[in-house]
């Protein structure tokens, strides 16, 4: 095994990605590109098209992690044009995909072929396979994958395998790996029978191999793994077994069940072991008792000489290797603590004394010790939490690719955010670069996803995503995102930390995005979501911030966004507006919120229709004479108002309140707000407010608007006075001022936006100027 530092490897996400990376994601994300549907959903590859084995082995490799396998079988028919594709190496996992897919993906006369949590597959692949095997070098069903049947007796099996002779006709296969093997031992014969160039068996989580009897069927193998294969019956047969297979180098039997990890005389069982295989550098033995308790002990080997006992290791049975120390050494979950002893023959050890021992045990564990891994995880986690971790990039390519490899696994995406948490957070700013925040994201929002009914995963999952800059760092996965966090809102327990953590995250993506993020929240159905919270609280007499960031959230995403404006009229949004008033009347950050959402329905020329109601009118009017500390209630009431005063007096189609004792109470209101007045308020556009200067007919939207830019230019230039000019809103003022019809008070706000806006960009160009000179580069004296 090679040194710790050499088993990760961050560089690979330094810098940007490569070209062919990015090929290969954007052609599995849009299978359209090279192929097409048949009648029945089958991918066909586009005529013309010729791809060679390395192209083809990464589309099977990217696909996986994109939704081009959502329907696994008609992905995988791609393949069955066997001059147009070819393929060597194909690794696949968590995948539905059936017999018919291994039949096309063999029929290429596979390398090597590796199938991970495939639940769907029978024993019929095992036919495909053997009519396509004389290339085959590397065949492996791990976790689900279990393809070989519980009895190869003809009375129990479909194929009479005894009377043709062997399970598997694969004449070149170098490696095997069969996990959850349920076969009597007896029948062990019949299912390796003509294997004999073997060199890599593992038989992971079988149920029965008793004493290993059928060892002459391998002679050759030089690496044999038996993680949780109970081989403590007859222990001393299992290893005269085993010592036979003299060129193995690398021996596997550890244990997640404690019962089977218990054997009698566990000192002389390990010493005959390592002393009958002459070549073994590496041994897991994790789980057992066989290091020994860890006290002093006059040595087994009677090879070693008395005098030498002080020298002795700490795991008696391996006294035989001081001198030729093992190159790795598992011992994760051994009894007694072997792996916190000092003296102990291995380069390499795995174990839970500390970050290196852990780190190892989990790059040990990864592929097909999911019960262990869990475990490994949760002792890393503990590392974070309370200790320095030293480790810290190793550390987080561990987590990442176990949650990766393994996303139905609860526990592990668990632990796994658990810790993911800790290291964003201890990150320095600015750290992780581009690429490893996506890989974090996507592998957070992935297990987040497979585990959303998880209340546990899904607080780890948002606090994590909280360490990063939101909506920034997530846009590439904002969809992903908006759809597990709605789910979160909905189906999560009422009033609970996640629910509110999630309506936090919701209210984030909704602010400082575009249009079509805007309308995609809206299509998701976060408008639907927000409102059922509303009315859930409503009902229950429930006031607590989610009641608040919900009416936040719908503001935001309804700037500027008309089609999430109509959504809300749609789903009886002014009915829940209407009560929460009722309810909560003296609630300002909750009515600031209602109201600035009604404030973008309003700017709707089409909408303004619906809310042309007495009620709503009523309450937009009584609003205007909030006495709140702030002046945003009655600021968003008057900008209601405004917009609805501007389409005329035909449009005013109630009788109460009227349209002049409302345009009155409106000029009221806005001079009696401080100029000064700092605000609570983010505009991105001043179209809806210069779009009111030019109603002419109605002077007092035009002084509500010109309020609002002088107010807006006065307290926040820098902010403000760049975009008033970028959106012509110089040449409007100017036409206020000089036309006749808007009465002075107008005129002069007007006046006091182009002031500001002068003043602000002759300070600028004051500030550039000096610094301009203080610039070497602009020296003049050189």
């Amino acid at each position: 095994m090679a040194e710790l530092d050499d088993l990760f490897h961050t560089d690979q996400y330094v810098g940007p990605e490569r070209l062919t990376d990015l090929c290969f994601k954007l052609i599995c994300e849009n299978l359209d590109i090279i192929s097409v549907k048949g009648r029945r959903g089958h991918r066909i590859l586009r005529k013309g098209i010729t791809f060679p084995s390395e192209i083809c082995d990464k589309i099977i490799e990217y696909a996986q992690h994109s939704e081009a396998t959502e329907d696994d079988d008609c992905f995988f028919s791609i393949f069955k044009n066997l001059t147009a594709t070819r393929l060597k190496h194909v690794k696949i996992s968590n995948c539905s995909l059936t017999d018919v897919s291994v039949n096309t993906l063999v029929n290429h006369k596979l390398y090597d072929l590796e199938l991970t949590d495939c639940s769907n597959l029978t024993e019929l692949c095992i036919e495909y396979i053997n009519d396509n095997s004389e290339n085959l070098h590397n065949l492996a069903f791990h976790g689900t994958s279990m393809v070989v049947p519980s009895s190869l007796n003809a009375a129990d099996s479909s194929i009479d395998y005894y009377k043709r002779g062997y399970v598997f006709k694969t004449p070149s296969l170098r490696r095997l790996a069969l996990g959850y093997v349920g076969i009597p031992a007896s029948e062990y014969a019949i299912l390796l029978k003509g294997l004999t160039h073997l060199t890599h068996l593992d038989l992971s989580n079988s149920f029965d191999i008793n004493t290993f009897e059928f060892y002459y069927l391998v002679p050759n193998l030089v690496s044999l793994t038996l993680y949780n294969v109970k081989v403590n019956t007859d222990p001393k047969s299992f290893v005269r077994n085993i010592c036979q297979l003299k060129n193995l180098r690398h021996l596997d039997i550890s244990q997640s069940n404690y019962k089977h990890g218990q054997f009698d005389n566990p000192n002389k069982i390990l010493c005959d072991l390592v002393n009958g295989l002459p070549q073994l550098v590496s041994l897991d033995i994790g789980g057992t008792n066989l290091a020994g308790r860890g006290v002093a002990e006059r040595p087994i080997d009677t090879k070693i000489e008395d005098s030498n006992f002080g020298q002795l290791s700490d795991i008696p049975g391996l006294a035989s290797r001081i001198n030729k120390p093992l190159q790795f050494l598992g011992l994760y979950g051994t009894a007694h603590g072997a792996c916190r002893r000092h003296d102990i023959p291995a380069k390499v050890v795995a174990g839970d004394a500390n970050e290196d021992q852990i780190l190892i045990a989990a790059h040990v564990c990864m592929d097909n010790k999911q019960e262990l891994l869990q475990k490994v995880l949760s002792d890393l986690y503990h590392v974070f939490r309370y200790e320095n971790c030293h480790r810290m990039d190793q550390a987080l390519c561990t987590v990442l690719e176990a949650m990766e490899k393994h996303p139905a696994q609860k526990h592990i995406q668990i632990s796994g955010s658990a810790t993911l948490f800790y290291i964003v957070k201890m990150k320095e700013k600015g750290e992780l670069v581009a690429r490893m925040k996506r890989r974090i994201i996507s592998t957070l929002l992935a297990g987040m996803s497979a585990h959303r009914d998880e209340e546990t995963m899904m607080r780890n999952g948002c606090l994590a995503l909280c360490q990063f800059r939101i909506p920034q760092d997530v846009m590439s996965n904002y969809e992903a995102l908006v759809k597990v966090l709605l789910h979160s809102a909905k189906h999560s327990e009422p009033e609970s930390f996640v629910q509110r953590i999630g309506i936090y995250l919701l209210n984030s993506l909704a602010c400082q995005v575009e249009g079509k993020e805007k309308r995609l929240l809206g299509k998701l159905g976060c408008v639907k979501t927000m409102l059922e919270l509303v009315e859930y609280r409503v009902e229950s007499g429930i006031f607590d911030d989610v009641l608040e960031v919900a009416w936040s959230t719908m503001w935001n995403m309804t700037d500027e966004t008309s089609v999430n404006c109509q959504r809300f009229l749609d789903e009886k949004g002014m009915a829940l507006f209407l009560l929460c008033v009722k309810q909560y009347p003296h609630k300002e950050e909750l009515l600031r919120n209602m109201m600035g959402l009604l404030g973008n329905v309003a700017e709707v020329e089409y909408l303004r229709i619906h809310l042309m109601q007495e009620r709503y009118v009523t309450v937009f009017a009584s609003l205007l004479r909030s006495n709140s500390d702030g002046i945003e209630v009655p600021y968003n009431a008057a900008g209601i108002l405004a917009h609805m005063a501007s389409d005329g007096l035909e449009a005013w189609t109630i009788e109460k309140p009227t349209r002049n004792e409302v345009l009155k109470y409106m000029v009221q209101a806005i001079e009696s707000w401080d100029l000064n007045a700092e605000r609570n308020i983010n505009y991105r556009s001043f179209g809806p407010l210069l779009r009111l200067l030019d109603v002419y007919h109605t002077s007092p939207c035009q002084h509500w608007a010109a309020w609002a830019l002088a107010n807006l230019t006065k307290v926040y230039p820098f902010k403000y006075c760049a975009l008033v000019v970028k959106e012509g809103g110089m040449e409007k003022l100017h036409t206020v001022i000089a036309d006749p019809r808007p009465y002075e008070r107008i005129k002069e706000l007007a006046n006091l936006v182009i002031e500001n806006c002068y003043q602000y960009e002759t300070h600028s160009d004051d500030v550039n100027v000096s610094h301009s000179a203080l610039d070497p580069e602009y020296s003049l004296d050189g």
